[in-house]
């Protein structure tokens, strides 16, 4: 169905839409190549929402260079074209009005708003229309904006730095540092990509962390998550410089909420039947703030919780060369297991070493 050349084109319009990959929060990532005879005429990506979405930019530049080559030519584009009025006009309708012949999408787009309807309008205006090409590429690509439009919850990354055997830290709490400099790097990357970064008042109790991404040029910095149950954080921690974090509680038993509120923090009141937060309803909220991707960077109580509630999409882990013995901390809190059958499974979706240490990226196997 689809030649050689077709799968180069699309390798081509998946690596523009990597170009967005820090920026267009709440948008999906989209590239797009426009061919004619063989001959690449434009390309483009979507960057930032409220700007012109990838197809535009690529005709734009298909414009500039080869305007008598647009009519008739070839789009591949890694997401099905929209086919409604947002904050920019249908690309769909751009697409039609600028004559070209065919139309390759790697993916349908899960927005109800378009689901298909893109492809159809394509399709009656006479334009060929041939969609799955390299579409698990362009899924991995935008698995947090499925998630979202799809469960109602943005795609929850769980990332832990442990010991080889399974250590966080240490029974004092000491944890700083477990892994070497490459690998925090490689997280700085996860962060900068993330919409949102969630953390549990334990940690910021212990470590006093900022949770905000640095040596990533032209980042933005996420919005920072703490389920803090109690709300016991104390007002003067670091992850509260600014105005961008979010604290989700069940009780102010502290009394701090007015202090906090003070500090431009943005408080949520959402407990759950057990007296705690209600993780579901804060990955809820998350969703109607336009959150696709969420890192968690957690002790091992928030850790397990999510993971109970079947609300962790991948874990990355860091393991570190070195032991910290049966006292450590672990990595997720979890209820004893009674029998082998409820052993959670994990399917490995990356292994690779960074400096001294070794990186591990899985996914649980949904029974």
């Amino acid at each position: 169905m689809f030649t050689t050349s077709d799968h180069e084109y699309m390798t081509l319009a998946l690596r523009e839409a990597e170009k967005g990959l820090f920026s267009t929060t709440p948008n999906p990532r989209v590239g797009c190549v426009l061919v004619n005879h063989g001959k690449i005429i434009g390309q483009g990506a979507h960057l930032k929402a409220g700007e012109p979405h990838a197809e535009i930019i690529a005709l734009g530049d298909a414009k500039q260079h080869f305007p008598d080559l647009i009519k008739g030519a070839d789009v591949f584009v890694t997401l099905e074209p929209c086919s409604h009025f947002g904050l920019t006009p249908p690309c769909a309708n751009a697409l039609i009005d600028a004559g070209v012949k065919r139309v390759v999408v790697a993916m349908q787009d899960p927005n109800p708003k378009v689901a298909g309807s893109g492809l159809a309008q394509l399709s009656h205006a006479g334009i060929l229309v041939q969609s799955g090409l390299m579409e698990v590429e362009a899924q991995a690509l935008n698995a947090g904006f499925i998630n979202r439009m799809t469960q109602n919850r943005p795609f929850v990354r769980l990332k832990i730095a442990a010991s080889l055997d399974g250590g966080t830290a240490l029974a004092n709490g000491e944890s700083q540092w477990i892994t070497g400099e490459s690998a925090r790097l490689d997280v700085q990357h996860w962060r900068a990509r993330s919409c949102a970064i969630l953390t549990g008042s334990g940690t910021v109790i212990a470590d006093d962390p900022q949770m905000n991404v640095r040596h990533i040029q032209g980042a933005r910095q996420p919005l920072r998550v703490i389920v803090d149950s109690q709300l016991r954080i104390s007002p003067e921690a670091k992850i509260l410089v600014g105005s961008n974090t979010l604290i989700a509680y069940a009780k102010d038993t502290q009394q701090h909420a007015d202090k906090l509120t003070h500090l431009q923090a943005t408080l949520l009141n959402i407990p759950g039947n057990d007296g705690r937060v209600c993780l579901k309803a804060l990955l809820s909220h998350l969703a109607s703030l336009g959150i696709n991707e969420l890192m968690v960077e957690a002790g091992q109580t928030l850790n397990g919780a999510l993971l109970a509630d079947d609300l962790v999409d991948e874990l990355i882990i860091y393991y570190a060369p070195l032991l910290l013995g049966s006292n450590a901390r672990g990595m997720l809190a979890i209820p004893a297991l009674q029998s082998m059958q409820d052993r959670l499974a994990l399917k490995l979706i990356d292994v690779r070493q960074f400096g001294r240490d070794l990186r591990v990226i899985a996914r649980p196997i949904r029974r």
